[in-house]
């Protein structure tokens, strides 16, 4: 039987979602521990093995991003409460003015939530307009992942292998669902031992696998419309899903009126966060993320995001709570930043420590005197987000979840100095 806490319910969502120009992360952030090919499948992971062991030239990954499988751990196992996440702690009396002393250098939206988990002292939070909303951008990436692992347990609920396997072995090719995305993916020869980046074009085909990891690592929008349509797929075939053809596919698509197909996407990627405790108001996601996908499926409801549903988030995956402990363990995996880090992640501070880590960004633009369009710099709105969890090498472990809506202005070197500030607090 499925799980329940994966079963399939319609929930009509609030407020039309207007169409927003999507530009999201920067394609140079990848994820997934390094010696994960064998067991994976990903390629670009052989790339990276090749390049430590000398036998591709190469810049290696700094110390903090050279974390073995084997070291990846859930921080929140067993915990001695009960399993709702509709509440966290009182924030920490301490830690909140200390948070507070912050802000006064920043943007009046920058909003937050923060969770010292660290081993051997007392849980301590903190927060800022924690249920402030604000459109979440790439990291709504993270509902789809979360959809999609719950979709996999539905097929094989007691086996979490045999789900690996499906991801290792089928193989799905792009169409226009993927189209368009500035944003590069690797495409490594093991073979010639070539790695080429290119933005991804209708037939190209990789593993389910390669495509999660497009979609988290270089946060590729067309590699995360490709993986919310298997998803739904997978929902909707169950038990044939593994043998499925393209052709098969696209009979489903095109001979399932538009309001249906818009709800059943919608479930898939939000109900496995209502089961977690997170609100309708404290993230939901409402469109696909790409023109292709949107042409195919129409958005419903909108998307918003709160740093508060975002830290609930955070929590459920510390705990083994999103799906099951072995799909908890998997996303956290594939959050690992292996390469170039960049926004809140590339604070100097952090460079030893372990970072799980996604941003999303989306911007939009009118006509103003005196002021032109650039990215990240958006004059109508100009969201950047990110979610971390940090490991340090002295034991300290902490959760963050930051949004910010700064107009005209790039907000990176900002987070960036924030991450810094609070790591400091951290260390305190």
């Amino acid at each position: 039987m499925n799980n329940p806490k994966c079963a399939f319910r319609f929930r009509v969502m609030r407020y039309l979602f207007g169409f927003l120009t999507l530009l999201m992360f920067l394609p140079s952030a990848q994820a997934y521990p390094i010696d994960g090919y064998l067991l994976t499948g990903i390629r670009r992971l052989l790339y990276w093995e090749r390049i430590l062991d000398g036998t591709i030239k190469g810049t290696a990954p700094i110390s903090g991003a050279q974390k073995k499988l084997e070291a990846i751990k859930l921080n929140l196992l067993n915990m001695p409460k009960g399993d709702s996440l509709s509440e966290l702690p009182v924030p920490d009396a301490a830690l909140q003015k200390a948070v507070g002393s912050l802000f006064p250098y920043m943007h009046e939206s920058y909003s937050l939530t923060l969770l010292d988990i660290t081993p051997g002292r007392p849980i301590r939070y903190a927060k800022r307009q924690e249920d402030r909303g604000f459109q979440p951008g790439s990291v709504g990436k993270l509902a789809v992942i979360t959809g999609f692992f719950c979709e996999l347990q539905n097929i094989f609920p007691d086996d979490f292998e045999a789900r690996r396997d499906l991801m290792k072995n089928k193989s799905v090719r792009a169409g226009q669902w993927a189209l368009s995305d500035e944003h590069t993916v690797p495409f490594f020869n093991p073979e010639t031992n070539k790695l080429v980046k290119r933005t991804v074009q209708a037939g190209d085909v990789f593993t389910l696998y390669e495509w999660v990891d497009h979609m988290v690592s270089v946060s590729n929008n067309g590699a995360a419309s490709v993986v919310w349509r298997e998803a739904i797929l997978m929902h909707v075939f169950k038990e044939k899903y593994p043998d499925l053809t393209e052709e098969e596919a696209e009979v489903y698509f095109s001979s399932t009126p538009k309001s249906e197909l818009s709800d059943v996407a919608n479930s898939v990627v939000n109900e496995p966060l209502r089961d977690l405790g997170i609100t309708e108001d404290e993230w939901r996601l409402g469109q696909l993320f790409t023109r292709g996908g949107t042409n195919r499926i129409p958005p419903k409801g909108g998307s918003i995001g709160t740093p508060l549903g975002l830290m609930k988030w955070l929590v459920a995956l510390e705990r083994g709570k999103i799906i099951d402990e072995p799909s908890s363990l998997e996303i956290k995996r594939l959050l690992y930043m292996t390469d170039r880090r960049i926004r809140y992640a590339s604070n100097a501070s952090l460079k030893e420590a372990a970072v799980y880590f996604k941003s999303g960004s989306l911007y939009q633009c009118k006509p103003e005197e005196g002021y032109t369009c650039a990215k990240y710099m958006g004059n109508v709105n100009n969201y950047m987000n990110s979610v971390c969890i940090v490991e340090h090498q002295d034991g300290t472990i902490y959760l963050v979840a930051l949004m910010s809506n700064v107009l005209k202005k790039n907000s990176a070197n900002d987070h960036n100095a924030l991450a810094g500030r609070i790591d400091k607090l951290m260390h305190g």
